[in-house]
């Protein structure tokens, strides 16, 4: 497939998110794939010279547009989820994830990198290439033999997990829907209603049919009269995929997955000679340990709480007076909140 009938092929200008089909993810991926390992095999041969500006023009170049076609078909995945786009998402993922692992533990390369003078760099091209050597120690670059399989092993089942756990979420939430009657719906608005109805009715259902998207979620919690309502729905929101939701969707559970993930996420920790993932994760950010991300985190609780709870009490007192709600329960708060703002 040429290059510019290929929208993920096109980098003149903003990612094509409209133009993109599912038989566009296979020829891309291959294409990209192949003129990132070629730049990869250029730049870490002996001749090659150990330059910034040689190795950014050559493997750089490739790498950002294999990032930026997979960015937009993991976008795509993630919003317009359909069974063909899943099927080629899935079948790429795999090699997209080996590339990634192999370019980051690659010895040639962090050779090569180590390699660079800093002094003939300029600020920000120096504080580029602190990144980019840190980023190989925390992508296994000094990991040797079986430990280093394993990580390799350790970052492909991650993505295949990571990849699982947000089809089910999407799957959970697609597979649950309610039929509401109209009085059910008093408050929600008139074009909410009108959706619900039109959606109901290509189903051959009788009422209305609301789901957990957004779309219709959100204004059935800010403006549905009925608080039965709305905790049906949040119910079903806050259970998606897990071991609480209604038996049927338990297929959907990702308990599992979530402990398979952290059980990884720990063994790659001490691979890499860390105690914890946190200790991982805030190697490139600007915390220096989870504790101190935790004492800030708690500082931020205590400044922020006498706020809350003097937001929390007038919105009690408001919902007792105007709404008749002595009790508030989760799913009440985006209904007062809508109702104080209008009040105001």
């Amino acid at each position: 497939m040429a290059r510019m009938s290929n929208p993920l092929l096109d980098f003149n200008d903003l990612p094509l998110f409209d133009a993109i089909q599912p038989a566009h993810v296979t020829p891309a991926v291959e294409q990209l794939l192949a003129e990132a390992d070629a730049a990869l095999e250029a730049v870490t041969k002996p001749g090659f010279p150990a330059r910034w500006e040689a190795m950014a023009g050559s493997l750089d170049v490739a790498t950002e547009r294999l990032g930026r076609a997979w960015g937009a078909v993991s976008h795509l995945n993630a919003v317009a989820d359909t069974p063909e786009l899943r099927a080629a998402y899935n079948e790429a993922l795999p090699r997209v994830t080996e590339f990634w692992t192999r370019l980051g533990a690659d010895e040639r390369l962090y050779a090569k990198y180590k390699a660079i003078d800093p002094a003939t760099l300029n600020a920000e091209q120096r504080q580029a290439h602190a990144n980019a050597v840190r980023n190989f120690v925390l992508s296994g670059a000094e990991l040797q033999g079986p430990a280093r399989e394993r990580f390799a092993k350790i970052q492909e089942r991650q993505a295949e997990l990571s990849q699982k756990f947000s089809e089910n979420a999407l799957d959970a939430t697609d597979a649950w829907s309610y039929y509401a009657t109209a009085e059910e719906l008093q408050g929600v608005p008139d074009d909410v209603v009108q959706t619900a109805r039109a959606n109901a009715q290509a189903d051959g259902k009788d009422g209305h049919k609301l789901t957990l998207k957004m779309p219709c979620y959100l204004p059935v919690m800010q403006f549905a009269l009925s608080s039965a309502l709305r905790e049906k729905l949040y119910r079903a929101y806050v259970t998606r995929a897990s071991d609480q939701a209604p038996e049927e969707l338990r297929k959907f559970d990702n308990t599992g997955l979530v402990r398979e993930i952290l059980a990884l996420r720990q063994e790659e920790s001490r691979l890499l000679g860390y105690r914890n993932f946190g200790e991982v994760s805030v190697v490139p950010k600007m915390a220096h340990s989870p504790d101190q991300v935790i004492k800030f985190l708690r500082d931020l609780a205590v400044r922020a709480k006498p706020y809350g709870r003097k937001d929390v009490e007038e919105m009690r007192e408001f919902a007792a007076r105007e709404l008749k709600l002595v009790d508030p329960q989760a799913w009440d708060w985006p209904y007062i909140g809508e109702k104080l703002k209008e009040a105001r």
